[in-house]
């Protein structure tokens, strides 16, 4: 079969390539074997990509996580209600950089006819750009950051950071259908603001760059802070997150953008002052029944809000799959506000 290769194991994007003599998967266990009709990018697959990337040792060396296709055979023990021919879309710990993947069923949702094949392909994972480095898996990563971690109920406050990012576009979209008092984000440019606020329904959105997003939203709050924070950039935010938090606070960081140590000196008793939590989480690495339950709980919440659109999968740019190389530069150019999709065939 064909699948997106990279020359000598690692490079720029330059160094990728359709690569026709990839051996064509076999199912094993609970997976079955589909035919790929659309992959999504991930901000992991250009450090996958690079060599920067760990990967868990189930996952090929095939980039690419998310896919939309059809089930073309399955092995003896897939999960009932899926079957050949079935239009699928779904998260896998890599392999979607190709013409056939082989998958748990676990991990597949079934298509419906109403979601066009990219925009199925848009929804497991969906990575960002500039402001999501290792985020996972776009609206099943927003649903455990929102309710497993940050242990989200109706009626609490809660911050986005890189709110034009794909895990944040559905984490905000989550939040305000399902009653959150407020929803804050922040962004790197006023038009990213307003995208989070007009298409998206945050209450407010900070550009970064130009304003104090902590300030304003103890101002905001009057002094109290916001229920749950979800992080990406790490270090350079950690004391503003703790003075953003209210007390019983939850912060949840899903990615370290502005790098993985810590500079300068903080005050640790606001944890005991504030009882908060603090605590990272990462998707690829948990195991099958993990990212099964979090598929379940994407099809309950938010399946039928795709279906009647009032949930939003932006998509940045489809490109044909040949043209992968100019997919990989576009992500890395941190200049989109969506998903961007490659179509095979």
């Amino acid at each position: 079969m064909r699948a997106v290769d990279i020359k000598n194991g690692a490079g720029p994007a330059s160094a990728l390539f359709i690569n026709d003599q990839t051996p064509k998967p076999e199912a094993k266990g609970a997976q079955a074997i589909v035919r790929v009709k659309c992959f999504g990018l991930n901000r992991m697959d250009l450090m996958q990509r690079e060599g920067k990337y760990p990967l868990p040792p189930q996952a090929p060396k095939t980039l690419g996580v998310e896919f939309s296709g059809t089930i073309e055979a399955e092995a003896a023990d897939v999960e009932k209600g899926f079957k050949v021919g079935d239009e699928v879309f779904g998260l896998a710990y890599g392999g979607a950089y190709a013409e056939y993947i082989a998958v748990s069923t676990h991990m597949l949702i079934h298509k419906p006819k109403s979601l066009s094949w990219e925009t199925a392909a848009g929804i497991p994972e969906s990575r960002a750009h500039r402001e999501t480095m290792f985020v996972r898996q776009t609206w099943i990563t927003a649903t455990q950051a929102l309710y497993l971690i940050g242990e989200f109920t109706k009626g609490k406050s809660i911050l986005w950071h890189a709110g034009a990012s794909s895990v944040s576009i559905a984490g905000i979209q989550l939040s305000v259908a399902n009653g959150a008092s407020a929803v804050y984000a922040t962004a790197g440019t006023d038009d990213k603001c307003d995208f989070c606020v007009k298409e998206l329904g945050a209450t407010k959105a900070y550009n970064y760059k130009t304003s104090n997003w902590r300030e304003e939203i103890l101002k905001e709050t009057d002094g109290k802070g916001v229920d749950i924070i979800i992080d990406f950039i790490g270090p350079n935010y950690f004391t503003d997150n703790l003075e953003a938090a209210a007390r019983d606070g939850r912060i949840v960081s899903l990615a370290v953008l502005s790098g993985v140590t810590f500079k300068g000196e903080f005050d640790m008793s606001v944890f005991f002052r504030k009882r908060l939590r603090f605590e990272g989480s990462g998707l690829r690495s948990r195991d099958e029944a993990y990212q099964g339950r979090l598929r379940d709980q994407l099809v309950e919440h938010a399946l039928p809000k795709f279906v009647d659109r009032s949930f939003k999968v932006p998509i940045e740019k489809v490109f044909d799959w040949e043209d992968i190389k100019e997919a990989h530069d576009l992500m890395a150019s941190n200049q989109t506000k969506g998903k961007i999709i490659c179509r095979i065939g």
